[in-house]
């Protein structure tokens, strides 16, 4: 048959490729100048750095299946996201962990004094935390979560943490002990030649064939068996029931002859600083050398429509919304909406994988016949 891959990011890339070694014929179509999506790297030209271009990705997971698979394209070199944030004029690590509550009371607890102490500042009234902000009180206490998330989320989120759902704070673990791994995935790694060069391999195959450069026409999609489309759900639309939301990231790059901060990501997390992190792309390739480096202070703020949309916003009114695109794409024929933005819901990349290899799977089985999606985006 003859497919339709919409996007060159990850999801396209995986499924083309099982698609293409089935013996498929795929093409796939990406707006920008580069495969890759969000996960771009390139070299800057000036430093030697290579640059994630649209922000940090850091490859986490606990598939190996999914680990295996993208070892296959790409040497993944070990890496361990240590995070630091700046707050009260001082520098501490992230996720909260027993140096950092150490550090922040002055005292030198043991894992269980720690525990303890935690809970006698913790808001133990809160017995269901329905928002972010029950949830941080509930968890560690307002002092800590004035420290560290309140001023980090008003600005990353553009609004009050009191208006955002618990569930958002309960994937971030506060550790006992003095383990500052951000991530307690099994496997966890940078690709040694950057993202954009594992991408590239997987969509080399005879199979694909690959226009850059190419805006979606969804008439010209008539001329295929299936499409499998990764572009914004609501644009597949031209928006017609309305613009889901998402907040959109600015990057402010500037460069530096040495180290600049000493790690690849600090946390601001006073709201009077107006951005949310500064990233120092040469750690994150820790096996390089370089006398120069490149870092990238992050904004974040309200998508517009000629914004990348990074982040869904997903409260209520925009799962409305979501409900009434996903039964327009339910009566659509011969289109698979997938990944990030197909489906309108933010995705870690080994996720994203993930569920491509399966949609490829349940394409092979059904054919014609693969639903709008394979993963339900409620």
């Amino acid at each position: 048959m003859k497919v339709l891959l919409v996007g060159a990011g990850l999801s396209g890339a995986v499924i083309g490729r099982k698609l293409a070694e089935a013996g498929h014929e795929v093409t796939v179509v990406e707006r920008r100048s580069h495969v890759g999506g969000n996960c771009h790297t390139e070299r800057d030209p000036e430093t030697g750095v290579m640059v994630h271009v649209y922000g940090p990705h850091i490859f986490h997971t606990d598939d190996a299946e999914v680990w295996d698979y993208v070892n296959g394209f790409e040497t993944f070199m070990p890496f361990k996201n240590r995070v630091k944030t700046t707050s009260q004029g001082q520098v501490f690590s992230l996720p909260i962990n027993l140096h950092t509550i150490n550090q922040f009371y002055g005292k030198t607890m043991r894992p269980d004094e720690a525990k303890a102490f935690i809970e006698t500042q913790a808001d133990t009234t809160i017995t269901d935390p329905q928002t972010f902000e029950e949830q941080a009180q509930r968890l560690v206490g307002n002092d800590l979560y004035e420290a560290f998330f309140k001023g980090y989320t008003i600005k990353q989120w553009g609004i009050q943490p009191s208006e955002l759902p618990a569930s958002i704070l309960k994937r971030l673990p506060v550790r006992f002990n003095y383990d500052d791994n951000y991530f307690f995935h099994k496997y966890q790694g940078m690709p040694e030649n950057g993202y954009t060069a594992m991408i590239e391999r997987i969509l080399d195959h005879d199979g694909i064939t690959v226009h850059l450069n190419t805006e979606f026409d969804r008439d010209a999609a008539a001329g295929f068996d299936h499409v499998f489309y990764s572009g914004p759900l609501d644009g597949y639309f031209d928006f017609e029931l309305g613009r889901l939301g998402y907040r959109t990231l600015d990057f402010e790059k500037f460069n530096f002859e040495g180290d600049y901060q000493g790690c690849a990501v600090m946390n601001y997390g006073e709201v009077d600083v107006p951005y949310t992190r500064i990233t120092e792309h040469k750690h994150f390739s820790p096996w390089e050398s370089h006398e120069g480096s490149v870092c990238y202070r992050e904004f974040s703020r309200d998508c517009g429509p000629d914004d990348i949309p990074y982040y869904p916003i997903r409260q209520v009114k925009e799962k409305a919304l979501l409900a009434e695109y996903i039964k327009r794409a339910e009566e659509t024929r011969g289109v698979t909406f997938v990944g990030r933005l197909g489906t309108y819901r933010y995705l870690d990349m080994d996720v994203t994988i993930r569920e491509a290899l399966d949609t490829a799977d349940v394409f092979l089985a059904q054919g014609k016949q693969t639903p709008a999606f394979v993963i339900s985006p409620l």
